[in-house]
C-alpha cells in the first residue's frame, strides 16, 4: 500500500520549492545592486564616503526590522497568496525607484548634469550638500525596498510548513534559501557588468539601468505565482496521496479534518508570542546571526575594491565574489539535508537534531579570524575563507528558520518568523553603522588606529571579522539555554 502511494503522488510541492527559490534570488538580487555599484559608481558622483554607505544599510535594516516584526501577521492576516503578492510587488518597485535618485539629485542641488556633481571638489561644502541630498533620496527608495523585502520570508516560512511535513522542512527551507547565494553569485557576475554597458553607452551612469533591470524581474514572478500558488488542500495540482504525505504529522486525522483544523486553528496573539521562551530563542538566533550575513553581503565588493584595489567592474573582482557565493551556494545546500538525517537515521526529533547541525555549522564561520591575515598570502584567501562562512551562516539559517514550525502552530509561523526577522535587522542596523563609521574613522586615523597588528582601515575590518566569527557560538549557547529540551507550544 505504502510503495503504491507512493508511486501515485503528485511532486507540487517541489514546485512550490521552485517558486520559493527564484523569489528569494531575486529578492537578493534587488538588495545587491546597491553594494556591486556604490563603491565604483554611485560614490564617486554624490561624493559618498564609507560612514553615508553605512547609514543607507543601517537605516535599510532598521526599517527591514520594523517592517518584518508586521510582516508576519499581515502574511498570516492577508493569507499567502495575496501576502507575497503584495510584498514582491512593493519591493520591486522600490528597487526601480533607486534610479531616479541620480536625476532629482540634479535638479535638487541645481547642476547641470551628473558630470557636473561629480566634478565638485571633494570634501567642499557644494560636495556635502550633494552627498546629503542623495543619501536622504537613497534612504526613501531603500526604505520602500525594506518594506516589501520583509515579507519574503514570513511569507516562503509559511508556504514550506503549508506543503511540507516536519522532517522535510529544513532541506526544503534550504533549497528555497539557497536563493540567496545563487542571488549573491549571480550578481557580481552581472549587475557591475550591467551599470559598465550602460554608462559605456552614455545612459547615465550606468547604475541607474541596473536598477531597473533587475527590480523588474519581481513583477515576471508574480505573474507565475498568481497561476501556481494555492493551498495544498484546494490546489488542483496536489493529489490524496501528496496531501496525505504533507499532513503526516497528523496522521490521525482525515484530509477532511485536517482542512477544518486549518480554517478553525486560532492564532496567537503578537503579544503573547514574547511570552515564550522558543520566540526569544528564535531571536537571539536572528539577532546575532543576520547582520553577519548581511556585512559579508553589503561589504565583501567595497573590501575587495578597498584593501586589494580590485573594483567591482573589474574581471578580478567579478571572479572574487562569484568564487565567494559559489561556495556558499555548493555547500549551503547541504545545510538542511543534515538533521534530515540525524531524524532517520539517528531516529532523534526534528528539534533536537536541527539543533546539533546548528551546532556544527557555528563552527564554519569561525576561520573569518584569519581572513584578514590570510590576504597576505593571497586575496583569495579571505574569498574562500568568506565564502566558509557564508555557507556556514546560509545551513544554520535554513535550520533556524525551520525550528519555528518544530514548536510553534502553523497560524503563528509567520508571525514568528516576523519577529526573528525584526530582530535581525536590529543586529544587522548596528553592524552596517558601527561598519560604516568604524571603516571611516579607521581610513582617516591611519597608522593612529591600531589592532591585533593591523592598523588603519584594515584594522577596522580585522574588528568586524573577529565579531562575526563568534556570532554563531555565542547564539547557539544562549538558544540552548533558553530551549533545552524540545516543547511544542499549542494555540
Amino acid at each position: 500500500m505504502e510503495s503504491t502511494t507512493k508511486k501515485l503522488m503528485t511532486n507540487w510541492r517541489w514546485w512550490m520549492v521552485v517558486l520559493l527559490f527564484v523569489a528569494t534570488t531575486v529578492n537578493y538580487l534587488d538588495r545587491q545592486v546597491l553594494s556591486l555599484t556604490w563603491k565604483d559608481f554611485i560614490a564617486p558622483e554624490f561624493h559618498w564616503t564609507d560612514n553615508d554607505y553605512g547609514t543607507i544599510t543601517a537605516v535599510f535594516s532598521i526599517v527591514y526590522a520594523i517592517c518584518m516584526l508586521f510582516a508576519g501577521k499581515f502574511v498570516d492576516w492577508m493569507g499567502t497568496k495575496k501576502g507575497y503578492l503584495w510584498s514582491i510587488g512593493i519591493w520591486s518597485t522600490g528597487a526601480c525607484l533607486h534610479a531616479i535618485c541620480g536625476w532629482l539629485t540634479v535638479h535638487i542641488e541645481g547642476y547641470d548634469n551628473a558630470a557636473a556633481m561629480t566634478a565638485v571638489q571633494a570634501g567642499s561644502t557644494a560636495a556635502l550638500a550633494i552627498a546629503s541630498t542623495s543619501v536622504w533620496l537613497f534612504l526613501a527608495a531603500r526604505c520602500i525596498l525594506a518594506l516589501g523585502e520583509a515579507g519574503n520570508f514570513p511569507a516562503a516560512i509559511k508556504v514550506t510548513a503549508e506543503y511540507f511535513p516536519k522532517k522535510d522542512r529544513a532541506f526544503a527551507t534550504s533549497i528555497f534559501n539557497s536563493g540567496a547565494s545563487i542571488g549573491a553569485l549571480i550578481a557580481p557576475a552581472t549587475i557591475p557588468l550591467l551599470a559598465q554597458f550602460f554608462k559605456d553607452r552614455g545612459v547615465g551612469g550606468g547604475w541607474e539601468m541596473a536598477f531597473v533591470i533587475i527590480g523588474a524581474l519581481g513583477y515576471i514572478w508574480m505573474g507565475f505565482w498568481v497561476f501556481m500558488y494555492n493551498k495544498p488542500e484546494k490546489s488542483k495540482h496536489v493529489n490524496a496521496a501528496e496531501l496525505e504525505y504533507i499532513n503526516q504529522d497528523y496522521a490521525e486525522e482525515a484530509a477532511a479534518a485536517a482542512r477544518e483544523e486549518k480554517k478553525t486553528e486560532k492564532s496567537i496573539p503578537l503579544w503573547k508570542c514574547f511570552t515564550y521562551r522558543q520566540t526569544w530563542s528564535f531571536i537571539v538566533g536572528k539577532f546575532f546571526t543576520d547582520g553577519v550575513w548581511w556585512f559579508y553581503l553589503f561589504w565583501a565588493p567595497a573590501y575587495f575594491s578597498d584593501q586589494y584595489g580590485y573594483a567591482s567592474s573589474s574581471g578580478m573582482g567579478v571572479a572574487l565574489i562569484t568564487v565567494l557565493y559559489a561556495i556558499v551556494t555548493v555547500l549551503s545546500i547541504f545545510g538542511g539535508y543534515l538533521p534530515k538525517l540525524f531524524v532517520e537515521k539517528k531516529g532523534m526529533n526534528p528539534y533536537n537534531g536541527r539543533m546539533l547541525a546548528m551546532l556544527i555549522f557555528a563552527f564554519l564561520p569561525l576561520p573569518a579570524l584569519l581572513a584578514q591575515s590570510a590576504g597576505a598570502i593571497s586575496v583569495w584567501w579571505p574569498a574562500i575563507i568568506i565564502g566558509l562562512a557564508g555557507a556556514g551562516h546560509q545551513a544554520w539559517s535554513a535550520n533556524l528558520f525551520s525550528t519555528i514550525g518544530d514548536m510553534f502552530p502553523k497560524s503563528a509561523i509567520s508571525t514568528i518568523t516576523g519577529i526573528g526577522g525584526m530582530a535581525g535587522g536590529i543586529g544587522s542596523f548596528f553592524i552596517q553603522k558601527g561598519a560604516g563609521a568604524l571603516f571611516t574613522y579607521s581610513e582617516n586615523a591611519g597608522a593612529a588606529f591600531q589592532f591585533l597588528g593591523f592598523e588603519g582601515k584594515s584594522a577596522g575590518y580585522m574588528i568586524v571579522f573577529c565579531g562575526c566569527a563568534i556570532a554563531y557560538l555565542v547564539a547557539w549557547c544562549i538558544m540552548k539555554a533558553l530551549v533545552p529540551k524540545y516543547k511544542e507550544i499549542k494555540a
